[in-house]
């Protein structure tokens, strides 16, 4: 698989990225960069630079004369990411749900019906999907620090969003609350999309707090 030049350190980080967030990648050993490099069809430095970037993003964690690993799940990294969500989301959405247009709408109503049709189909990416849907939702706030900053801890979410949708049911409550979170922020009900976000991270965050339990 070789790579078309874009930015060829983007290209690597997304890649990777994705790799990490989809569980294809191990936490128990440092990673292969040599067996990487060649199946990505790239050298090891700019290999490299991406993992110095994910690290940045606190995906992976590197260790001196044993390369890069990523960082295992934790209920206290968990905890503060949730809890960081807690404080900046559920005003940013409801301030994207007064300044949202007529296409932010469509992208919202898209993107939460391919995420429908992705986890009744019990396929790759709803954690992805699930990603894209609350990102949907918070970008038209207008506001680019926050909107950077809730990035962030959307991509270190993704993981766990993972870990919280394996017990049986769980994939269902969560559409559940979107489409409510959906209705809300389309109707530009900016009170009623503050606590219904604020309840939804909430929960997740109760469940994780169940299955989660650091050493």
């Amino acid at each position: 698989m070789s790579l078309i030049i874009r930015n060829l350190s983007d290209q690597l980080v997304d890649l990777v990225r994705d790799r990490i967030l989809s569980g294809g990648v191990s936490s128990e050993h440092a990673i292969r960069q040599d067996a990487l490099a060649a199946e990505l069809g790239v050298s090891k430095i700019p290999l490299r630079e991406a993992l110095a970037r994910l690290e940045e993003e606190g995906l992976v964690r590197s260790q001196a004369n044993r390369g890069f690993f990523v960082r295992s799940l934790s209920a206290s990294e968990a905890q503060e990411v949730y809890e960081l969500r807690i404080k900046l989301e559920p005003d940013a959405t409801a301030r994207a749900a007064l300044l949202a247009t007529e296409a932010d709408h469509a992208h919202a109503i898209e993107t939460l019906d391919t995420l429908d049709h992705v986890t009744d189909e019990h396929g790759d990416g709803v954690g992805a999907f699930n990603r894209a849907f609350h990102r949907a939702l918070f970008r038209p706030c207008g506001q680019p620090v926050t909107i950077t900053i809730l990035e962030r801890l959307q991509v270190l979410s993704e993981r766990y969003v993972r870990v919280h949708l394996e017990p049986l049911g769980r994939d269902e409550r969560a559409n559940e609350e979107h489409h409510e979170l959906l209705e809300a922020w389309l109707a530009r009900d900016a009170d009623k999309i503050s606590v219904l976000v604020d309840a939804h991270i909430r929960k997740t965050l109760d469940d994780l707090r169940q299955q989660l339990v650091d050493d």
